[in-house]
């Protein structure tokens, strides 16, 4: 019992290891010749005017959930498709019932109109 985990604990710690000694020399290797213009906002274009912040509307985000959702929909489908005959019939209903939750999930997130791309647009004082 004791080696398997001592392998996953060996493995973990190869990667912290490489990760640090990665940190640790490319920050006494890289040249450090700072000056005003490295320093500033931009090092080239023009100055911001205004506020920096932009403030995203959530169904962006929602919308990009949805789609990594049926993307990993799309990854349990296709391997259980190839091989659904050797599976039997109850393999057919375990998927069934995935799909079926998932298309309530797309019917709720359709009726909250988290699919909707009409967002309003505020219109500028002239």
């Amino acid at each position: 019992m004791m080696p398997d985990y001592a392998l996953i604990f060996a493995f973990a710690l190869v990667a912290v290891g490489f990760a640090a000694v990665s940190l640790v020399a490319s920050a006494l290797l890289r040249p450090s010749l700072p000056d005003a213009v490295k320093q500033s906002t931009y090092e080239c274009g023009i100055e911001a005017v205004g506020s920096t912040e932009v403030k995203t509307n959530i169904r962006f985000y929602l919308f990009a959930l949805l789609f990594v959702i049926f993307d990993v929909e799309a990854l349990f489908v296709l391997p259980w498709a190839v091989t659904v005959r050797e599976l039997g019939p109850v393999a057919l209903v375990e998927m069934l019932v995935f799909l079926v939750v998932l298309f309530l999930g797309l019917a709720y997130a359709w009726g909250k109109g988290a699919l909707a791309w009409d967002i309003p647009v505020k219109k500028r004082a002239a």
